[in-house]
C-alpha cells in the first residue's frame, strides 16, 4: 500500500528544503523524497573554489540567516555546511536514499486528483500536492556544437570540473561567458592556457554599487522580478559576471582571454572565426544546465524539450503539481538560494488552496 501525505517535495537540495519548511508553516505534512545520502544537493559538487555572486545576508533559505559575515560571499563548503544545519532545524520527514522515477495520477483517487509517486527502491507514495524541486545539476546542457562529437581532445562539462591541478599545462577553452565560466577560467588559469569563446564579448556588472551589494539594488528596484528587464540580467548579449574588478583586471592580463566563438572542431583543434587552427586539450562547456525532471515525462507535464509546463511555477497541465528551483521562474534568483523561499511561498498558498 503507498504511504498518504498532503504533500511530497521531490529533491532534498536548497529548493526543496526552503519548500519544507514553507510547507509546514502553512501547516502541511510534507515528506521530502532525496536521491541522494545528505540534503546538501549538489552543492559537494561543484568545483572546489566556487563562491556565491551573491553576499551571506542574501543567500539564505526561510528563517535561518548564514552565519558568519553577512556582506561576505560564502564559498561551497560554507553552503553545503549551512544546508546540512538547515535540514536538521526542520522538523520534517526527509527520506534520503529516495530516488523517485515516475509520478502518476492515482487511478483510484475517490474524488480529488491525488499523485503517486514511485520511488526507486519500491516504495510508493501519495498525496494531492507534488512539489518538483530536484533543480537542474543532473541535466548538464551540451551544445550541439560542430565537431564536438569527434573531438579527439577531452570534452567535459563544467559540473565535472573540481580543481586546476588535473590540468596543469594543458591548453583549455572554456565554452560560455557567464559567472561559473569566468570563475573556472580565473581559477585555471595559473595552472593551464585559458580561452573564454563566446558569441558575445563579455558583459561585467558591478558586485557594489554605491558599497550596496547589487543583488539588493535589484530587488529594490524590482528589476529582480520584471519581466522586461529578463534580456538585461540574462541571456540576450550575453549573461552578466558579476565582478569587483578582480575578474576584468585579470582578463586584461591575456590569460584567460576572450574570442569570439570558434566556428568547429576538428580533431584535437579549434578552428577560429578568422580561419587559423590551434590544437587544444580541453573543451570545457559552461553551458548550463535544464531541469532534471525526467520523472514526469510519463505524467504529461513536460513540453517536447524537457521542459516543465507551467506559470511562475504552477503547473499548467496538472491541478496539484508545482515546481521550485528553476531558473527565471518567478525571478532572476529563482534558481538561487535567496530566491526559493519566496517561490516556495507562492506555489504553495496556491496549490494548498
Amino acid at each position: 500500500m503507498p504511504q498518504r501525505s498532503d504533500t511530497i517535495i521531490i529533491g532534498g537540495g536548497q529548493a526543496g528544503l526552503a519548500t519544507a519548511h514553507v510547507a509546514r508553516r502553512l501547516g502541511l505534512s510534507p515528506v521530502v523524497m532525496e536521491a541522494g545520502q545528505s540534503t546538501t544537493g549538489s552543492w559537494p559538487q561543484y568545483y572546489d573554489s566556487l563562491t556565491l555572486f551573491s553576499p551571506a545576508r542574501r543567500s539564505v533559505l526561510p528563517g535561518v540567516p548564514f552565519p558568519g559575515d553577512p556582506n561576505g560571499y560564502p564559498s561551497r563548503d560554507e553552503v553545503v555546511a549551512y544546508l546540512a544545519g538547515y535540514a536538521e532545524r526542520l522538523d520534517v520527514d526527509i527520506r534520503t536514499g529516495h530516488r523517485v522515477v515516475k509520478v502518476a495520477v492515482e487511478t483510484d483517487a475517490p474524488s480529488k486528483r491525488v499523485f503517486e509517486v514511485a520511488v526507486d527502491n519500491g516504495e510508493s507514495f501519495t498525496a494531492p500536492i507534488v512539489i518538483a524541486a530536484t533543480g537542474a545539476f543532473s541535466r548538464p546542457h551540451r551544445p550541439d556544437l560542430p565537431g564536438l562529437g569527434s573531438f579527439t581532445g577531452t570534452v567535459l562539462h563544467s559540473s565535472q570540473y573540481r580543481r586546476p591541478e588535473e590540468f596543469a599545462g594543458q591548453r583549455v577553452v572554456i565554452v560560455g561567458g557567464g559567472n561559473s565560466a569566468v570563475q573556472i577560467a580565473i581559477d585555471l588559469a595559473g595552472q593551464s592556457r585559458v580561452t573564454l569563446a563566446t558569441r558575445h564579448p563579455l558583459r561585467f556588472m558591478a558586485q557594489r554599487v554605491l558599497g550596496v551589494d547589487m543583488h539588493l539594488w535589484l530587488q529594490r528596484t524590482g528589476l529582480d522580478a520584471a519581466g522586461w528587464a529578463r534580456p538585461l540580467l540574462t541571456g540576450g548579449k550575453g549573461t552578466p559576471v558579476f565582478d569587483t574588478g578582480t575578474y576584468r583586471a585579470q582578463i586584461a592580463t591575456g590569460n584567460p582571454d576572450r574570442r569570439p566563438m570558434f566556428t568547429s572542431l576538428a580533431g584535437d583543434q579549434v578552428v577560429w572565426q578568422d580561419g587559423t587552427r590551434e590544437r587544444v586539450d580541453v573543451v570545457l562547456l559552461a553551458t548550463g544546465f535544464r531541469p532534471g525532471v525526467g520523472y514526469l515525462e510519463e505524467l504529461g507535464a513536460l513540453g517536447s524539450d524537457g521542459e516543465p509546463l507551467h506559470r511562475g511555477g504552477i503547473s499548467s497541465t496538472h491541478p496539484g503539481l508545482g515546481y521550485v528551483g528553476l531558473e527565471w521562474q518567478r525571478s532572476f534568483a529563482s534558481a538561487t538560494l535567496r530566491g526559493v523561499g519566496a517561490d516556495a511561498r507562492h506555489v504553495l498558498t496556491r496549490l494548498r488552496k
